[in-house]
């Protein structure tokens, strides 16, 4: 839901690298975490449901992909990417079909 106030933010080790690999900050994950949309939703993710969501940095389209710890005030990080025009359409929320 955009413009929704993220707590705590808890980094995967795989997120940590990737984010490095591609540049992505911890502000860059926020920013798309409080203004982005939820386009993707995973509720048979352990331990916890997650969601790919979508965000600009500027006019960098950036995916998020997070879960909310649900006794707590964390959302776990798993991985942050640009999304590839290949894979995805142009606005970004649609895979193209393989």
């Amino acid at each position: 839901m955009p413009g929704k106030p993220v707590g705590r933010l808890v980094f995967r080790v795989h997120a940590i690298e990737r984010m490095f690999e591609r540049r992505i900050t911890e502000a860059d994950v926020r920013g798309v975490l409080e203004s982005g949309v939820a386009i993707e939703e995973y509720p048979h993710d352990t331990p916890f449901a997650s969601r790919l969501v979508l965000g600009l940095r500027g006019i960098r389209p950036l995916h998020v992909v997070a879960a909310d710890a649900p006794d707590s005030d964390e959302t776990i990080i798993v991985t942050a990417y640009e999304p590839d025009p290949d894979a995805w359409e142009p606005d970004f929320r649609t895979r193209r079909r393989q």
